[in-house]
């Protein structure tokens, strides 16, 4: 079994925190083998029928569990009353370490009850960061876009339709049946195999609503069980009052560049196709490395787009574009933006960029950085804010 040694040092700091983590994240991404490599934890599988009778008196059996030993409990929305188990862990066991796993946010389940404000900390787990190649012992980057990053997916020798199709029989059954009251399977699969094709782009409900046979109201259902349940990112644009901006269409992401890849027909990368991918890469890398709680972009009327942009609580917002080559960015865009939202940082993350550098560019500070350089960097400034 791997030792995916990011999630391990995370999962251990948050327990300096807190005595119970939420472990989240979409179905196949290896939350619970990831539990597995925890030392010397007690394991209970929720989904097993006598684990949940066992759990029944929840104060007696937090009781009976031994000391110093990490529990996992696995798939804990299939309790009755997971909430219980885990309010009451907070509460009068706060020195036992609790780890609770689920496919799904943990406010969205309806049996949960409490969504334990306060008593817990949420750990968001990602498909396959750069960390994670180098624990698996391929840092291939032209697979991990192609194949995506979840490991079973990553690993195959060769991609297979039906595994797309079986992860998305499961996730049907197993999260959006479990938690939404969804009856039409077909539209809501073709809506989410729409939105992997169109991945990136600005999006527009009444587009998708013909297609998949349904209302706009019901669009609109969809897309918020898809970004509850991690399968997209929803990038909403910078809001102001500045003339000319783009303020209420979003940006819907896919959560892994091989659903992407997949649902487009791509069986080899072109030159255009990384760079797709690269986008979804980068944003995946910052929503698992930083944790981020959301993002957003920004654009123009006249179509001046800056990729990502993160704003900081003291007004001030970085501006982050992706190349696949350094050659291939042009500072118009940034110029623009700049011209209306003066403070921040601006960078340009690049795949073929040895190390960060820095260049002038119409009078702007520009990075030219790897991945690594701006977790780095923005790691640096999210601490001096606070």
């Amino acid at each position: 079994m791997i030792t995916r040694h990011f999630w391990l040092n995370f999962i251990n700091n948050l327990w300096k925190e807190k005595n119970v983590i939420w472990l989240t994240g979409v179905r196949r991404c290896g939350k619970t083998c990831l539990c597995q490599t925890l030392d010397n934890t007690v394991y209970y599988d929720c989904e097993v029928s006598h684990v949940r009778r066992e759990m029944a008196d929840s104060y007696r059996f937090l009781e009976s569990l031994p000391e110093g030993r990490p529990v996992v409990f696995d798939e804990i929305h299939r309790l009755d009353n997971p909430s219980e188990l885990l309010k009451l862990a907070a509460d009068y066991f706060p020195k036992k370490k609790i780890i609770a796993t689920g496919s799904s946010t943990l406010g969205a389940s309806r049996r949960f009850k409490d969504t334990l404000t306060g008593r817990k900390k949420v750990l968001r787990m990602t498909p396959m960061l750069l960390d994670d190649q180098k624990d698996f012992g391929n840092t291939d980057l032209d697979r991990r876009l192609l194949y995506g990053g979840l490991p079973p997916f990553f690993l195959t020798p060769a991609r297979q339709s039906g595994d797309y199709a079986d992860w998305m029989d499961d996730f049907w059954a197993k999260d959006i049946q479990e938690l939404f009251r969804f009856r039409e399977k077909h539209s809501f699969q073709k809506f989410t195999e729409l939105l992997f094709v169109q991945s990136g782009r600005m999006f527009e409900a009444t587009r998708f609503a013909a297609p998949c046979e349904v209302g706009r109201a019901t669009i609109a259902g969809y897309l918020a069980a898809l970004e509850e349940t991690h399968v997209v990112y929803i990038l909403r644009p910078l809001g102001g009052k500045k003339s000319g901006e783009i303020v209420s269409a979003p940006k819907v992401y896919g959560f892994d560049t091989g659903f992407v890849a997949y649902h487009n027909g791509w069986n080899e990368l072109r030159p255009d196709d990384r760079g797709v991918l690269w986008e979804h890469f980068v944003l995946n890398e910052l929503f698992g490395r930083l944790q981020l709680r959301e993002a957003g972009y920004w654009r123009d009327k006249r179509g001046h787009e800056i990729d990502f942009v993160l704003k900081h609580r003291d007004g001030t917002v970085d501006a982050i574009e992706c190349k696949w080559s350094a050659d291939a960015f042009s500072p118009e865009n940034l110029s623009s933006f700049r011209s209306r939202h003066a403070k921040g940082n601006n960078y340009v993350v690049c795949a073929d960029v040895p190390r960060p550098y820095s260049r002038t560019m119409r009078n702007m500070p520009v990075k030219m950085t790897t991945i690594e350089g701006l977790i780095e960097s923005l790691s640096k400034e999210s601490a001096m804010v606070q």
